[in-house]
């Protein structure tokens, strides 16, 4: 017997009423007696499902609609239109049973207490979900080890770093160990160490607790380390739903051949070879069509003074952006 999708969409449509006016002290008066309207599409006909214990990247240039999507399955904003359904509710209705299964975390907000350490929030949290001591200290003293929580969460909010707020932030949203994960930039203002970690830790989330992830994100590098499914959308629609790899496969059917040379070769010395994306002294990349890539590489390490060779896709990034230009 199937089982029922952890997050199910159904021609989701989001509108908005948007007052509109001029600049200018005369348009600022006229608009308090007739104020002008118009509407604003954010999504229009979604429709995925997602399995129970999936990691899916959900993706779209800015303004495409994945925040208020987001918003729309934690319950915090109804549809216009559609039917949505997470781990079996509602969201709107924002039922008890519904807002204990699930957690959104988005970068650019925060929930921690300013003035106070992070275990005052741990602990507010516990009372507010109700979870039981013997639980709470099981989880916490997880999420302690994953996150290495000891030497901050005692310290006032305000004297942590970004890092170490995103890391307590993480910990106060899975307290109550929620099934779904809706996660908006979580790695957003984070450096390279920092990213690296929070990508290990919502992995290990994921495996340890079966946990479902929707994560948002402009770092391709998240994606790419923790999605193997991706949905992608412009402006509101649904422009991809499928494995990343064969996104790739079908936008950029070609290689990048990443060349370190033992002297400099001239640029009309390579063009036989591939495209030529880049050319330095000691550096050349060639961007080469998949089905020449075999004869392409033998042909380079016969005649060129190769130190040595990679074989890589293209930047993801340039994949997402070939996908919205296409978009229509």
């Amino acid at each position: 017997m199937p089982t029922e999708p952890a997050i199910e969409v159904a021609e989701l449509s989001k509108e908005y009423r948007v007052h509109r006016r001029a600049p200018g002290t005369r348009a600022t008066l006229r608009s308090i007696f007739r104020r002008q309207y118009e509407t604003v599409q954010a999504v229009s006909g979604l429709s995925f499902r997602v399995a129970a214990g999936e990691r899916i990247g959900f993706l779209g240039p800015n303004g495409a609609g994945k925040t208020t999507t987001l918003k729309v399955l934690a319950g915090l904003l109804h549809p216009t239109s559609g039917s949505v359904r997470v781990v079996g509710h509602e969201p709107r209705r924002r039922e008890r049973a519904f807002l204990e299964r699930i957690t959104l975390v988005m970068g650019q907000k925060q929930q921690l207490l300013w003035d106070l350490p992070p275990a005052d929030t741990f602990a507010l949290n516990r009372a507010v979900y109700d979870v039981p001591q013997a639980r709470f200290d099981e989880t916490m003293a997880e999420l302690t080890e994953l996150l290495a929580l000891e030497s901050i969460m005692y310290k006032p909010t305000r004297q942590l770093s970004l890092g170490e707020r995103m890391r307590c932030e993480l910990a106060t949203a899975l307290l109550h160990r929620p099934q779904v994960l809706f996660l908006d930039e979580p790695t957003i203002g984070l450096d390279v160490t920092m990213q690296a970690t929070m990508r290990e830790f919502i992995r290990s989330y994921n495996e340890r607790h079966g946990a479902t992830v929707l994560l948002t994100s402009h770092y391709m590098a998240d994606v790419a380390a923790l999605c193997p499914r991706v949905i992608v959308i412009g402006q509101g629609r649904l422009l991809h739903d499928g494995a990343l790899d064969a996104l790739v496969r079908r936008l950029a059917p070609e290689k990048l051949v990443d060349l370190k040379l033992l002297r400099p070769v001239d640029a009309a010395d390579l063009a036989r070879f591939g495209t030529v994306v880049e050319h330095g002294d000691a550096r050349v990349v060639l961007r080469v069509a998949q089905a020449e890539l075999r004869d392409a590489v033998a042909g380079v390490l016969a005649a060129l003074p190769v130190a040595d060779l990679t074989v890589t896709d293209p930047p993801l990034e340039d994949v997402m952006q070939r996908l919205f230009s296409s978009a229509p």
